[in-house]
């Protein structure tokens, strides 16, 4: 006498349809608090803008520009100043491994006491610098200590506003790709 087969045998071939319903509520939920999670994150980032031609000419000033450049070689750090640019100052390095970066720093300091509206400064690093490296140079271009002077300018209204600083405005001069 033959048996009734079974339901496993009839379903041997067929393979059941996982539910996916479960699995897309968790993603779900996942991504909704990686989003709500990343606006309470402040990111890091140094501001720095792309050097901007433009064709256009521009209003003659009475004031010639500071046109403050920091050029970065492998033995020094060089300011240069003006649009003819005339070398202000040449910073050797510390050691092989480390500018010094506080001379930097307070020869910037007396630039900004001549010229406190300046805000930009053009960073030409002309070797392959180490990242740390380069961040802390943009950090001593950008940054006022608790230390150092404090610098007041007059706003369009007439008010004087104390800065908060030294060369905000960072912009790299010579980018390859």
């Amino acid at each position: 006498m033959y048996k009734k087969p079974s339901r496993r045998a009839l379903m041997r071939g067929k393979l059941p349809r996982p539910d996916l319903v479960p699995i897309m509520d968790s993603v779900f939920i996942f991504i909704f608090f990686l989003l709500m999670s990343a606006s309470f994150i402040k990111i890091f980032e140094i501001p720095s803008d792309v050097p901007f031609f433009s064709e256009n000419t521009q209003p003659e000033n009475k004031e010639k520009p500071l046109a403050l450049t920091i050029r970065v070689t492998e033995t020094e750090i060089q300011i240069l100043t003006g649009l003819p640019m005339t070398l202000l100052k040449n910073i050797r390095k510390l050691n092989p491994k480390d500018y010094d970066l506080s001379t930097l720093h307070d020869s910037l300091l007396a630039l900004k006491k001549k010229y406190p509206k300046e805000t930009m400064a053009i960073l030409e690093p002309e070797i392959d610098l180490p990242y740390e490296t380069l961040v802390q140079i943009m950090d001593e271009i950008r940054l006022l200590r608790k230390t150092d002077p404090e610098f007041y300018v007059k706003d369009k209204t007439g008010q004087e506003k104390r800065l908060k600083a030294l060369f905000a405005e960072i912009i790299f001069g010579n980018i390859q790709s």
